[in-house]
């Protein structure tokens, strides 16, 4: 996390995922295949909304990212959260290693 980053909202998350998107799409084993079909699958409606905070997800979602979406939706804090939570909720379900996210300097997020 860099504290100079710390007025773009997310950035910590957007960081960590970003490199975890990098990963899956270099890692050639079933497990990443699996991942990354799951998140294609759960996320495809809301991927445009998602790639925005985390753009590397693009390169999971290939083509179906290219849908347009309604930008001016009154609760678009609310459902950036609840992607964050179904990205994460994906992935260590998927998975049959664990996934551990660790939250150094929380007082720096906002």
């Amino acid at each position: 996390f860099d504290q100079l980053q710390q007025a773009i909202p997310f950035s910590a998350l957007s960081c960590a995922f970003n490199e975890y998107c990098n990963m899956l799409i270099s890692s050639v084993d079933s497990q990443s295949v699996i991942i990354a079909s799951a998140l294609r699958e759960a996320l495809a409606q809301d991927a445009v909304h998602l790639i925005k905070v985390v753009p590397n997800f693009s390169l999971i979602m290939g083509d179906l990212c290219n849908i347009d979406a309604d930008s001016g939706c009154v609760d678009a804090q609310k459902r950036l959260q609840y992607l964050l939570c179904r990205f994460v909720e994906i992935i260590s379900d998927s998975s049959s290693r664990p996934v551990v996210l660790f939250l150094d300097d929380l007082q720096w997020a906002d």
